[in-house]
């Protein structure tokens, strides 16, 4: 009974899977000498993060002027279409523009921080892999570790890196056409869409440890949703963490730790 209570008190788990990337922190404080294993993909993230805010974000904010501008032209069209006695919706217009701009530069973000976790993670793999098999040792005593040739080892990572494509590809295009739907299409991309980013960032932090085991791709994400709501909850939190400009630096290996911690923490 008590356990039940504690069950439901915890989100069934929500909670305790959005904690990891603190209890991560709270790890490296406890053992400095970890922190040796984050200074150079801390550098990696750095050099990626020079291009891609470099680039990526001064386009982007260009696109997001861009739609702001057409928004206006046709809100200010429409508040002039409208009978005296609506003139007052007039007055709502900079509040919704406003909101738009915000709404625009937050998704920016996160596509900037998304795209610099599959960068970051894949060329500071080697030393996130150190990484995980020190905290996994410290964690449960033992590393459970399946030794592969370097040319398996880099053929796995290929693959792996593909058959993600593929599954932002199957549930991403459908989302983007269901967008061209007003109202309802538009509500389910924008959750289907946070709901396939987070899971790819889930995978992405827990990687680390369940590579070593050699397990398949499906089998990596039959644990993610096996899993479910903790590891939902894991994703959101990571996610949000890598999309704030310049902190991510050091949230990415923060989190390919809190991922370690969370598969060490579950049987599977």
């Amino acid at each position: 009974m008590l356990k039940n209570i504690a069950k439901i008190l915890g989100g069934f788990g929500t909670l305790n899977g959005a904690t990891y990337p603190f209890r991560a922190l709270i790890t490296f404080i406890q053992n400095p000498s970890l922190i040796k294993y984050i200074v150079i993909p801390i550098l990696v993230n750095i050099i990626v993060a020079i291009a891609l805010y470099s680039g990526l974000l001064y386009f982007g904010w260009q696109i997001v002027d861009n739609i702001q501008g057409d928004v206006t032209t046709w809100l200010n069209q429409l508040m002039a279409s409208l009978p005296q006695w609506l003139s007052f919706l007039g007055y709502v217009a900079p509040g919704l523009i406003a909101i738009l701009r915000f709404v625009l530069v937050i998704v920016l973000l996160i596509a900037t921080g998304f795209l610099l976790t599959q960068f970051g993670v894949l060329l500071g793999a080697p030393w996130y892999g150190q990484l995980s098999e020190q905290l996994e040792k410290y964690r449960t005593g033992k590393v459970e570790l399946i030794e592969l040739n370097i040319v398996s080892d880099l053929g796995r990572a290929v693959l792996y890196e593909f058959k993600k494509l593929v599954l932002i590809a199957l549930i991403g295009i459908p989302l983007v056409l269901i967008n061209f739907f007003p109202g309802v299409g538009t509500i389910i991309s924008s959750i289907g869409s946070l709901i396939l980013t987070t899971t790819i960032v889930c995978l992405d932090f827990i990687d680390s440890c369940l590579e070593r085991r050699r397990l398949k791709f499906r089998q990596k994400l039959k644990i993610v949703f096996k899993n479910l709501p903790a590891s939902g909850s894991f994703g959101l939190v990571c996610l949000a963490l890598i999309s704030i400009p310049f902190v991510n630096l050091v949230t990415i290996p923060l989190c390919v730790a809190s991922g370690t911690l969370f598969i060490c923490d579950r049987q599977f």
